[in-house]
């Protein structure tokens, strides 16, 4: 299972009840923080997951609303008991902004290693998490990020013991290891059911919509994308500041083909997002415009629909 909280949806500036876009992800006991905005840690403190298990974070790319408050997230790891490296991703120069940043929090218990990203390329998250990004169309270097969580094909208890196979030997197939038994070599795919669907999403924001985009999104469980403007009249403005409509991000959900759309990312003078709620339904039914706060719970699809709470 994955947990999302949406801590903040605004862009630009924190508003009251309302912190900067940024959504913090929970696999198992790891964490994994997608933008780090002015006072992330207040909202990530309420939530109550704690902050020692941060084990990365993704920028998307280096304008403030998106990064200025790091130096208080690692304000609060340090002060959790952290001695673990972090890892931080981004785009061209996230390591000068980084080192800037840090001249306020220069003594950390853990080492922070830097991965400066172009787009396309392929790494991995804590709790096994396996994550991409693609460049995106923001004016300055930009990334969209997909992470996905594979999973094993079910275990096959008959045809084990149609081989004979003790127990104690089971789970060691169903990691993938290959045995020898009485002269036999046994290999998991003679006790393994067919390739399973994972679970997947896709965190994009900042950004005009384009092909690559949707390709990152291809069949994803929840899309998590901007939505900084809900009015039609507002696409020149929205051009000139490479952001999109909430009809725009719904764009992409549909032509992706994903499972579930997220608005986030709204922009200040927007007070009441079920305007951008009802626009993006229009060319995606499954929507939702995220609320501080709101935790989406991600299963696999034979065992859970997508679940949304807001706290």
């Amino acid at each position: 299972m994955i947990d999302i909280c949406m801590l903040g949806t605004c862009g630009m500036m924190p508003l009251p009840g309302r912190w900067l876009s940024c959504a913090l992800v929970r696999n198992g006991s790891a964490l994994t923080l997608f933008d780090c905005g002015e006072g992330t840690q207040i909202p990530w403190k309420s939530l109550g997951w704690g902050f020692r298990q941060l084990g990365a974070i993704c920028f998307s790319h280096m304008h403030a609303d998106h990064v200025a408050g790091l130096p208080g997230v690692l304000f609060m790891v340090a002060h959790a008991g952290r001695t673990e490296p972090l890892h931080i991703y981004g785009p061209a120069g996230t390591a000068y902004v980084v080192e800037g940043l840090r001249r306020i929090a220069p003594e950390l218990p853990f080492p922070v290693i830097i991965h400066e990203l172009k787009g396309h390329e392929q790494f991995t998250l804590p709790g096994g998490l396996q994550a991409s990004c693609v460049p995106a169309n923001h004016g300055i270097q930009c990334l969209a990020y997909r992470a996905e969580l594979s999973r094993r094909p079910a275990f096959q208890a008959t045809k084990a013991q149609e081989l004979g196979l003790p127990v104690q030997l089971w789970s060691r197939l169903q990691h993938g290891e290959t045995l020898e038994y009485q002269g036999q070599t046994i290999q998991p795919a003679q006790v393994l059911g067919p390739p399973r669907r994972g679970i997947s999403f896709a965190y994009i924001t900042d950004t005009r919509p384009a092909q690559q985009l949707v390709t990152l999104a291809r069949d994803v469980d929840l899309l998590i994308c901007e939505s900084m403007y809900d009015n039609p009249e507002d696409l020149p403005l929205a051009k000139s500041n490479a952001h999109m409509l909430a009809e725009e991000s719904a764009g992409i959900a549909q032509a992706a083909g994903a499972h579930e759309l997220i608005l986030t990312h709204f922009s200040p003078k927007i007070h009441d997002t079920r305007q951008a709620e009802k626009a993006a339904r229009a060319v995606f039914a499954r929507t939702r415009a995220a609320k501080d706060g709101m935790v989406i719970s991600l299963d696999y699809s034979d065992e859970q629909e997508t679940a949304m709470t807001a706290n």
